[in-house]
């Protein structure tokens, strides 16, 4: 079975696209998605593997487990990731962890969908962080709406109050962890933002 996984979906996505795909039910993948040790070695504290899914097209059979699939698309975010030059990373010389460099890549994708965009929006995201300006990224509010069980694709005034430390409306500084799986150009510009003096975008 082929499955497409486009960049900056959630692993809820990913779960019910599994399910649609009659591969392994949406509750089964998402326990899967909770297996951190996967990823200990680059994220000690993650509270699942969101951000290390990596969008891909995927070939499974019938008979793929969840944690098969699961693997395979850490096993692929871990391809990815060896090949982006880390040594010159802006973000990681600054002091930045690989999971808070997910976690920008992830708000990344879910800013802008132009890949010429995104090492400006990058850049954008860490002067605000230098800063302690709260990023108010409407995606961490739509994703925190996704936790509490009422997903909504347009964020309304009322919802930028939501109580979660995912909602960076209220809480300065990133939230606890990716909200979305970011492809490769989000990786990149994450990894190396744009130098500006920019605070919005």
């Amino acid at each position: 079975r082929t499955v497409l996984i486009p960049e900056g979906w959630t692993m809820y996505d990913i779960a019910a696209e599994i399910e649609q795909q009659k591969i392994c039910n949406r509750e089964q993948f998402i326990a899967a998605a909770h297996n951190t040790s996967l990823i200990s070695d680059l994220d000690p504290q993650a509270r699942s593997l969101e951000g290390f899914l990596f969008p891909s097209t995927y070939e499974f059979t019938r008979h793929s487990t969840c944690e098969q699939v699961v693997k395979r698309m850490v096993q692929n975010f871990r391809a990815v990731w060896e090949t982006i030059d880390t040594q010159s990373s802006q973000a990681l010389s600054l002091g930045f962890t690989p999971e808070q460099i997910v976690t920008v890549a992830s708000l990344v994708e879910r800013e802008t969908p132009n890949r010429e965009e995104r090492p400006l929006v990058a850049g954008v995201f860490y002067n605000r962080l230098r800063l302690n300006i709260p990023l108010q990224c409407d995606p961490t509010v739509q994703y925190a709406m996704e936790l509490a069980g009422h997903p909504e694709k347009d964020v309304r005034p009322q919802d930028l109050r939501i109580d979660s430390p995912y909602n960076t409306y209220e809480h300065a500084g990133l939230p606890p962890g990716p909200i979305a799986n970011p492809g490769e150009a989000s990786l990149r510009a994450a990894l190396s933002p744009t130098s500006t003096d920019y605070l919005y975008f």
